[in-house]
């Protein structure tokens, strides 16, 4: 199964993407996943149902949240339970949070948190590492990002290979061109945020691009 890990509705402050717009693109441009998790800006969206557009698309429609530490940005992945129970230590809306806050209360909920696009200046993981050392606890990573620029994507994958994390992919999309650009391949499906997580800390999963197919 493919997902796109990485996208954002009109939830978020600066996206573009109504969630049924999506769906109406992958279907029309044969777009090759399965699905996509919405990761909005500094929240989770607790109100959303997206079921009935799921089931009507065929589509695998999950939610997540991107949140903001002093190493960048971090894709947080779990069930409404365990972010209710993050969010009651963690003011998500906090863009000062601490990386091995972050980590730490993610594994204690049962969620997964992944810093994202960590090759991208200020808001990407190695621009803060020469100021802050390697993190701890980090397993996971952001290898391919539909919005990278230059050598952005590159700087990830060596950051990657250097200290033995995974990597996952995700468009990054803020409008409907751009989703599925890049995503993840996992070897099991995946039909909620429970099995999403089990499958990402289970480990059996690719990053992989389709910048050509989804332009």
């Amino acid at each position: 199964m493919i997902l796109d890990l990485h996208a954002h509705s009109i939830k978020s402050d600066d996206g573009r993407a109504k969630v049924q717009n999506y769906c109406q693109w992958i279907r029309t441009r044969n777009l090759p996943i399965d699905g996509f998790v919405l990761t909005e800006h500094r929240q989770f969206d607790f109100e959303s149902d997206y079921s009935a557009l799921a089931a009507d698309s065929g589509l695998v429609i999950l939610k997540g949240s991107e949140v903001e530490t002093e190493y960048g940005h971090v894709l947080v992945f779990g069930v409404a339970t365990a972010i209710r129970r993050m969010t009651e230590q963690l003011d998500f809306t906090n863009i000062r949070l601490a990386l091995t806050d972050v980590l730490a209360v993610a594994h204690a909920a049962g969620a997964v948190a992944v810093p994202c696009h960590p090759g991208r200046p200020r808001v990407g993981m190695a621009a803060h590492i020469g100021t802050y050392g390697i993190p701890q606890g980090v397993s996971i990573v952001e290898t391919y990002n539909g919005g990278s620029r230059d050598n952005e994507d590159a700087i990830a994958q060596a950051l990657a290979s250097e200290q033995g994390y995974r990597g996952i992919g995700g468009s990054d999309a803020h409008i409907v061109s751009h989703i599925g650009r890049c995503a993840t391949r996992f070897s099991v499906d995946i039909h909620n945020e429970a099995e999403l997580v089990e499958a990402l800390k289970a480990g059996d999963f690719e990053a992989i691009t389709f910048r050509e197919q989804a332009a």
